[in-house]
């Protein structure tokens, strides 16, 4: 049995989907970074298996998917939002985090079907302060997003994941394992759902281990995954996730339609 080359994001709403595989050196090999990163590997070639943001599937044709396996969310997800002054209606200028492009992709819909406005997007560093002295709003995602405390300053926290289900009725996929047809065996396939199953059973563990220090963030770490974040990729989600990708294809955001496909299991 081969051993596949992984790249496996940092995040702690990631850590769930890995937990174990380090224990499998027969099978994998990991290396960790931010999505992009995991996707710039696999498309690059250095990785033969990554957890990528989804929109990152539609720059490789012929890419697979792992059966069953994401991180998903169906109404609020806390890690993706912008941060804003004005109300969603006269925002004019967003400054985004761009380690995500999905999350990116996700606001340019949003903004164009959901919220009818035609903001200028600005890249920045996730700096919150420096992004609203720049911008009207700033998007931030992963850790700093979940973290970031707004409820005692007059800024409004918009949820992407709660605007998509708003919007759509439907979860929104963010991420999961692809790689090029043959990159994986049956064998690897079983032993990433039994990583997801080991990891939703050890949550706690997860949230000690990737987890802020802080005792309440820590408690809001734990809340996240057990309420806000989900790892199964089943009918609803993979709806939503072809409605994100034909919203995308609408809005030039890709040029190609692509089929989702999926590695045998």
């Amino acid at each position: 049995m081969s051993v596949v080359r992984v790249g496996c994001v940092e995040y702690l709403n990631a850590r769930p989907l890995v937990h174990g595989l380090d224990q499998r050196s027969d099978l994998f090999s990991l290396r960790f970074d931010v999505p992009a990163r995991c996707a710039s590997w696999l498309h690059e070639r250095e990785v033969d298996l990554a957890l990528i943001p989804t929109i990152e599937y539609l720059r490789g044709p012929d890419y697979r998917i792992v059966p069953d396996l994401a991180v998903t969310s169906d109404g609020p997800v806390a890690s993706v939002a912008i941060f804003t002054k004005r109300p969603t209606t006269a925002i004019r200028s967003i400054a985004i985090d761009s380690s995500s492009r999905t999350a990116v992709a996700l606001l340019r819909i949003l903004c164009a079907q959901w919220f009818d406005i035609e903001p200028t997007f600005v890249k920045m560093r996730p700096d919150l302060p420096a992004m609203l002295k720049r911008c009207d709003a700033a998007l931030l995602i992963g850790d700093v997003a979940l973290f970031t405390e707004h409820e005692t300053t007059d800024l409004e926290k918009v949820d992407l994941g709660e605007e998509w289900t708003a919007m759509t009725s439907l979860p929104f996929v963010w991420a999961f394992w692809a790689g090029r047809p043959g990159a994986v065996e049956p064998a690897h396939v079983e032993a990433l759902r039994a990583a997801r199953v080991s990891g939703e059973a050890a949550l706690d563990e997860i949230t000690a281990a990737h987890g802020p220090d802080d005792e309440d963030e820590a408690a809001l770490a734990r809340t996240y995954l057990d309420t806000n974040v989900q790892f199964a990729l089943n009918g609803e989600c993979l709806a939503g996730l072809k409605k994100f990708f034909g919203a995308a294809r609408d809005l030039g955001i890709v040029q190609q339609a692509v089929s989702v496909r999926f590695f045998e299991s």
